[in-house]
C-alpha cells in the first residue's frame, strides 16, 4: 500500500514538473512575438492609451468606493483622470462631441466627490452614471463591470 502511494506521488511530481517546464517556455515569448498558424498571424493585443486610462480609473474608483463606504478620508482628486480629454482612443473617431460631453460629466462628478465629501456617494454614483451612459452608446462590453462600482448603501 505504501509503495502505491509513493508511486502516485512520483507520477504527480513528474507531471507537475513537465507543466512547469512548458510554462517556462511560454515565459520567453514577448508581446512582439508573432505566432504563425497556417497562413494566419496572431499578435498580442496592445491597449490604447484611453483603454489603459479607463482601466486605471476603474481601479482608482474601486478603492475610492471602499473609502467612501468605510467613511475614511477621501484624499485628493487624481489628476491623471484629466487625461480622459486627450488620451488616444483605439478608434479616434469615437472621440466625438458625445464622448467629450460624457467625459466632462464624469470629471465634474469625480471632482465633486473631493469638493463635497459629505455627499460623496451621490457624486460617485453620478460619475458611474456618466460612464454607463457613454458606454451604452460607444462600447457596451464593460457595462456589467462598471455597474459593480455603484454604491448601493
Amino acid at each position: 500500500m505504501f509503495k502505491k502511494v509513493i508511486l502516485c506521488l512520483l507520477v504527480v511530481a513528474v507531471i507537475s514538473c513537465q507543466k512547469k517546464e512548458e510554462a517556462k517556455k511560454d515565459e520567453n515569448c514577448t508581446t512582439d512575438t508573432i505566432i504563425k498558424s497556417g497562413e494566419k498571424k496572431f499578435e498580442m493585443y496592445q491597449m490604447s492609451e484611453m483603454a489603459a486610462l479607463m482601466e486605471q480609473m476603474y481601479v482608482d474608483n474601486q478603492r475610492l468606493k471602499e473609502r467612501i463606504q468605510k467613511g475614511e478620508k477621501i484624499g485628493e482628486f487624481p489628476q491623471h483622470f484629466l487625461k480622459i480629454h486627450k488620451a488616444v482612443m483605439t478608434d479616434k473617431q469615437e472621440n466625438d462631441d458625445f464622448f467629450k460631453e460624457q467625459a466632462a460629466k464624469f470629471i465634474k462628478a469625480q471632482e465633486m466627490i473631493y469638493k463635497d465629501p459629505a455627499n460623496a456617494k451621490e457624486h460617485f454614483n453620478a460619475g458611474v452614471d456618466a460612464c454607463i451612459q457613454c458606454h451604452q452608446k460607444k462600447c457596451g462590453g464593460p457595462i456589467p463591470r462598471i455597474k459593480k462600482l455603484y454604491i448601493k448603501e
